[in-house]
């Protein structure tokens, strides 16, 4: 008997903690930063219409179709003799190399937290903050600790179950995320000088685009909007196989979307206002979490307090995706060995940190492996492998397979995605999603590949 969620709020915080991690409240305030501010966001949310709900709509279908995890889906849809099912599995090696680094990242930001609480970044200089980023990298001892932290954190919670579990933990933690944001962009908004970061923010100026370049605006806004939602390795049609059939699924992939661009939205409401009051400059870009805003708190009043609350949100961002993603592994791997739940997620959990450590050691006891230029890192490769092949790649393979005659059908797809009430998917959509939108996936794997920064 398949698994179901609890409620309908359960699959839309699930499926949005999912969606919602490290790039909404690190990546997404960096390159609104370097890519000129207001034009960004506005294009960066009209590719999360045009692009990101399609895919997650198509992914919501083939899960809740089929019953199944990502490992098995094709399986029961796909054409007898036909082989598209072999894109289940490397979706399934898709979040397992994704959990290899993202543990990572989330102990460091964990870390950070108990690093600011207990004031060992309170009144460094600027330099001494950067060292103190750096300082972390090169201790395998302590990043070994946090990462497995969070990797017992992700086994336990999915140990206890998909409603009991999963559902329950993700929902509290959630809506704790949610307050904590809006908390701390109040705070900022009014910080004495903070108005000229919002007008960097909420005002377009097209000055800011012709510095940066308008293309380049646009294939960084696309970008964005795609990998911003996880979408390619079945990390959504998991949620998908545990939904009911009461609500027609695009309207669902519409709610997962505002809230994953509500949180990218507010984090910039606080990012942006403090910067500029305290006279940091927004195109820090990846070192603005790490090395640039630990000196605005340093100089904002409460600044320990503030920056506590900012670490862990983003901590809470950051095991949401932790806790979508094991579960993900879990059910592929429940559904190939027919094991119970909390052996596999014992299984997973051990596995997962073994295979986190080479990420762990890879600044330390690793830093002769140079995957790329010179100060790249193991991180640098799995990351590359996860967001600039597997994603574009594997969102590819989902819409082909939906709108193709040789895969499921676009009658099947529509059939499945319109049952029960809510947005649905229109006739005129079509032609839309059969050629325009396998293109512009095209475009980003293609854009992607050549012109990856082969260094950090």
């Amino acid at each position: 008997m398949r698994e179901k969620l609890g409620s309908r709020l359960g699959f839309i915080l699930l499926s949005a903690g999912c969606a919602i991690g490290i790039g909404n409240v690190w990546k997404f305030p960096w390159m609104v930063g370097q890519y000129g501010g207001a034009i960004f966001v506005l294009i960066y949310i009209f590719f999360l219409v045009v692009m990101g709900i399609p895919v997650m709509t198509m992914e919501f279908a083939m899960g809740r179709a089929s019953q199944k995890s990502p490992a098995k889906m094709y399986q029961a849809l796909e054409k007898k003799g036909s082989k598209w099912h072999l894109h289940g599995y490397l979706a399934l090696a898709g979040n397992i190399i994704l959990m290899m680094f993202y543990t990572n990242v989330a102990g460091w930001m964990l870390q950070y937290f108990f690093m600011t609480v207990t004031g060992k970044l309170s009144g460094l200089e600027s330099a001494e903050v950067s060292a103190a980023f750096g300082g972390m990298l090169g201790d395998p001892l302590w990043q070994t600790v946090f990462m497995g932290i969070i990797v017992l954190v992700g086994a336990l919670v999915c140990m206890a179950g998909v409603k009991g579990g999963v559902e329950r933990v993700t929902k509290v933690m959630m809506i704790a995320l949610l307050v904590l944001m809006v908390v701390l962009a109040v705070n900022s908004i009014f910080l004495d000088g903070g108005s000229e970061g919002l007008k960097f923010y909420l005002v377009p100026n097209v000055e800011n685009v012709k510095t940066v370049g308008l293309g380049n605006v646009v294939v960084g806004a696309m970008n964005q909007a795609f990998f911003t939602l996880s979408l390619g390795i079945g990390s959504m049609a998991i949620f998908g196989s545990y939904l009911g059939k009461d609500r027609a699924l695009m309207g669902e992939a519409v709610n997962v979307a505002v809230l994953d661009t509500f949180v990218a939205f507010v984090s910039g409401l606080i990012i942006f206002p403090a910067c500029y009051a305290y006279g940091v400059s927004p195109n820090a870009g990846p070192s603005l979490i790490f090395e640039t805003l630990p000196n605005v708190f340093g100089n904002m009043p409460l600044g320990r307090l503030w920056g506590s609350l900012f670490f862990a949100f983003m901590t809470f961002a950051a095991l949401s995706t932790v806790i979508a993603v094991f579960e993900n592994i879990i059910a592929c791997l429940m559904d190939m060995t027919k094991l119970g739940r909390k052996t596999i997620s014992l299984i997973v959990g051990v596995g997962i940190f073994i295979l986190s450590l080479p990420c762990v050691l890879g600044y330390n006891l690793l830093s002769g492996f140079v995957p790329f230029a010179e100060g790249s890192a193991v991180l640098d490769l799995e990351d590359f492998l996860v967001s600039n092949i597997l994603l574009p790649a594997g969102s590819l393979i989902f819409v082909i397979f939906c709108v193709s005659r040789y895969g499921w059908g676009w009658k099947n797809f529509v059939a499945e995605a319109n049952e029960g009430k809510g947005f649905k998917v229109a006739k005129w959509m079509r032609p839309y999603m059969t050629f325009i939108l396998p293109i512009l996936i095209l475009v980003i794997l293609v854009y992607g590949l050549v012109t990856f920064n082969y260094g950090i």
